[in-house]
């Protein structure tokens, strides 16, 4: 080997007279298969006489116990005779392990030589130094074999300096470990450096594997030349513990709380634990945290019910426990377990008294333990912010040590930061499952019945990650058989943004209730947020700060004249479904979005063929982080161009097409298929501005409601008609027109092209006039004013007579 410095065969020029090693290698039947030129020195025995030949053949006895304590070991060693080729006797000390090679394993046979070392110099003597050592030392000669060890090497290794004499470390003890120090050997003759390295594994010695520090150094004589390799070996197990606890308790705050996810987080704990604390762990918490609910405060006492949320093994199939994952457990007031949650953490070994008591309780568990060769056992309870949330449970069997101070120590650090992490995601899924109750409420519960569209609709709150934001829509009906489309999204999640939502949502229902054109609608609307913006930055309460913004899209359509008024704040537009089957984005105004105020928005008007499908929909359906906004918007064209048997199956083609694994925004989709009035449902006239025509057009409204069937409602529709279209003659300013309309209701309308707003006023008792408007309001079910660009219209409502509404 190239700068190898090979020994010489004068002992004299060898401080350590160092010599060829006897060694042989044998398979499992005890037949030869190797043969050093130590051996046949020893022996005289050429390789070809011995190799392929039963070892036992050498054995000066016929019989030797050496041939019964091989059996089913991985080491032996004592004194053996053997024969040499001569005939004489030769006695010596064999040391035989079993090696894992490739093909199967063998045994390697080493044999000790009787020879000390010469140590030059006079003094305290050099084996006194070495004994009395802090650490375990070694001296190796430049073939790196043992020429000298002290009282401490000797115990790591099972073996006396006699025996060790003349192996290497990788022949007195098999490992891979062993064969770096080996590396780390050579490289020290080879370059005359000093080497350090770790290392971790059991020696013989020892009942556990240990850490240890390895420091290499060359031994010089005093003319410099190498002579040898000095060894120092040093324990440095508790420190490598500390660093791993540490380590531990780092990964903690890396791995354990990433989501706000309750069980997840308990399996953090869990994974993080298995193997590196306990060979078994597991983690239940009380069933009244199920959904976010409180713990209770204080001690917990009484009967207790826990969910078994998390539990993982080094085994497979978990046999330690004899609870499902995910099924609850009942435990009665003086049972161990319900004990544990209002005990400080312990560790118990399996004879405790504790754990007695346990078996009483669980005899099924404990057997489960007791097979799986449990004989440490750690309970740290789960509390935070003063409360107590479950307890988690850390078992050993195949870890031979048992828990001590430090593991315990190390399992409350961790358990204590699960702790924190499980109450916050309860907080979070409380909050969420109230945010998502509060969005649901405030939604429609029931869309209104009306006969211009027919309407779908799906909402999907975002993931619990993400938090339930503040999407909403509705369909309001409108006088005139008109109805009105509304979806919005608030920005944000959580309960803000549902509570902004509520109050979005109930002044869009108030401000079309007085009837105004979307566009005056949305400055409205947007001078709401403003001022709701203000008021949350001025509260005093931090989660309540910070503006607030919204986007809308408010549509009217009109079966009558099949026609669609809409106008956007910062709204995606929407999608039209045409009968023939083409897909078209509509290209309305963009406006801004609502709460920025001072900007105007714009009506746009489109004229929708009857069969017509509308979708409006919020940006979770179409804006994802993974994709561009063109390429959702695609997806959602092409999912309503498939023919589908309803709305509502439409709505679920659309969520199978765009939704993504995860949500992280709520989505909402509005679909509305349009519907005209056919025109023998409408009746119009117009009407001079002359009061003798109060009785014309009353006897034309009378004549038709004969023809519709409804003359039950001939009485209070007279009065009606007279009272409009006298107010429109005697205070309006014509052209003044009377519309009636047999919908769901029966509607009577006079327009005429002033602005001024009827109102309600109570008459004297001696006054002429003043009760018209009063009557028409207590005599109809509904009647209202809406305004246009040119004059007014006067409305009222009357339900139909039973079995004669139009479908």
């Amino acid at each position: 080997m190239a700068g190898h410095r090979s020994t010489s065969t004068d002992p004299h020029d060898d401080p350590f007279g160092a010599a060829d090693p006897v060694t042989a290698t044998t398979d499992e039947q005890g037949i030869v298969t190797g043969w050093s030129e130590g051996a046949r020195r020893l022996l005289g025995y050429r390789s070809g006489d011995v190799v392929g030949r039963p070892a036992v053949g050498l054995l000066a006895e016929d019989v030797h116990p050496a041939g019964q304590c091989l059996a089913g070991r991985r080491s032996w060693s004592g004194q053996v005779a053997v024969r040499h080729r001569d005939g004489r006797r030769v006695t010596g000390e064999l040391l035989a392990h079993r090696r894992v090679t490739q093909n199967g394993s063998d045994w390697l046979l080493v044999w000790g030589t009787a020879r000390g070392p010469r140590l030059p110099g006079d003094g305290i003597p050099a084996q006194w130094c070495l004994d009395q050592a802090p650490c375990s030392l070694a001296i190796f000669d430049t073939d790196l074999r043992y020429v000298l060890t002290n009282a401490d090497n000797e115990r790591l290794v099972a073996l006396t300096t006699d025996q060790l004499r003349g192996l290497r470390v990788v022949e007195a003890h098999p490992h891979p470990e062993c064969e770096k120090i080996e590396r780390a050997m050579r490289r020290v003759v080879d370059t005359g450096d000093r080497q350090y390295l770790e290392i971790y594994l059991r020696v013989p010695g020892e009942r556990r594997e240990h850490a240890w520090a390895i420091h290499l150094a060359p031994l010089n004589d005093p003319a410099g030349r190498l002579c040898g390799v000095c060894f120092a070996a040093q324990d440095t197990t508790e420190q490598y513990e500390a660093r791993q606890r540490l380590l531990l308790l780092n990964e903690a705050g890396t791995r354990i709380g990433t989501s706000l996810d309750m069980a997840l987080t308990a399996r953090q704990l869990a994974d993080l634990a298995v193997p590196r604390l306990a060979d078994f762990v597991s983690v239940d918490l009380l069933t009244s945290l199920d959904a976010g609910g409180e713990p209770p405060p204080g001690p917990v006492a009484g009967p207790v019910t826990m969910r078994r949320t998390a539990q993982l093994s080094v085994l497979q199939r978990t046999p330690e426990s004899a609870v499902a994952l995910g099924a609850e457990v009942t435990c009665p007031e003086p049972s161990p377990p319900a004990e544990w949650l209002a005990m400080p953490p312990a560790t118990y070994r399996m004879t405790d008294p504790a754990l007695a008591r346990w078996a009483d309780h669980e005899p099924a568990q404990f057997a489960r333990l007791r097979d799986a060769g449990t004989h440490s056992v750690m309970v740290v309870p789960l509390r935070a912010r003063g409360a107590t949330l479950g307890v988690a449970v850390f078992l050993r069997h195949r870890n031979p040590e048992p828990f001590e101070r430090d593991d315990l120590l190390l399992a409350e650090e961790i358990t204590a930061r699960t702790a924190v992490c499980i109450d916050n995601a309860r907080r979070y899924t409380r909050e969420h499952t109230t945010a998502v109750t509060l969005q649901r409420s405030l939604l429609p519960q029931r869309l209104a019945e009306q006969t211009a569209l027919e309407v779908a609709s799906l909402y999907l709150p975002a993931g619990a990650q993400a938090g339930v934001g503040g999407d909403w829509f509705d369909v309001i009906p409108l006088s005139g058989a008109r109805v009105a489309l509304v979806i919005g999204d608030v920005v944000g999640h959580g309960i803000q943004a549902s509570a902004t939502m509520g109050r979005l949502r109930t002044a869009v229902r108030t401000l079309a209730d007085i009837d105004l054109p979307p566009d005056e609608l949305l400055t409205h609307l947007d001078d709401l947020v403003i001022r709701l913006s203000a008021e949350a930055t001025a509260d005093s309460d931090p989660q309540m700060t910070g503006d607030i913004g919204a986007t809308c899209l408010y549509a009217v359509y009109d079966p009558v004249f099949r026609r669609c008024a809409l106008a956007r704040a910062g709204h995606f537009p929407p999608v039209v479904l045409g009968p023939d089957g083409t897909v078209d984005l509509l290209d309305l105004p963009a406006g801004p979005p609502l709460g920025l105020g001072n900007l105007p928005f714009e009506t746009a008007e489109v004229e929708l063929p009857e069969g017509s499908v509308l979708a409006l929909y919020t940006d979770g359906l179409v804006d994802r982080r993974d994709r561009d906004v063109e390429e959702g918007l695609d997806a959602l064209r092409h999912a309503l161009a498939r023919p589908v048997g309803s709305l509502q199956a439409a709505c679920d083609a659309v969520l199978d097409a765009t939704l993504p694994s995860r949500s992280d925004d709520d989505i909402t989709l509005l679909l509305a298929r349009t519907h005209a009035l056919p025109a023998d449902q409408i009746a119009t006239w117009d009407v001079p501005a002359d009061p003798a025509a109060v009785a014309r057009t009353r006897k034309n409204a009378l004549a038709q409601l004969t023809a519709w069937g409804l003359e039950e409602l001939a009485l209070v529709s007279e009065l009606v008609v007279s009272e409009l279209v006298t107010n429109a003659i005697r205070y309006g300013q014509p052209p003044i027109r009377l519309r009636l309309i047999h919908d769901r209701s029966l509607i009577c309308e006079v327009s005429d092209h002033s602005s001024t707003a009827p109102h309600l006023r109570r008459a004297r008792v001696f006054d002429e006039g003043g009760r018209g408007l009063l009557l028409v309001a207590q005599l109809t079910q509904r009647w209202g004013t809406r305004y246009a660009r040119l004059g007014k219209t006067i409305w009222a409502e009357q339900d139909l007579p039973a079995g004669s509404a139009r479908e």
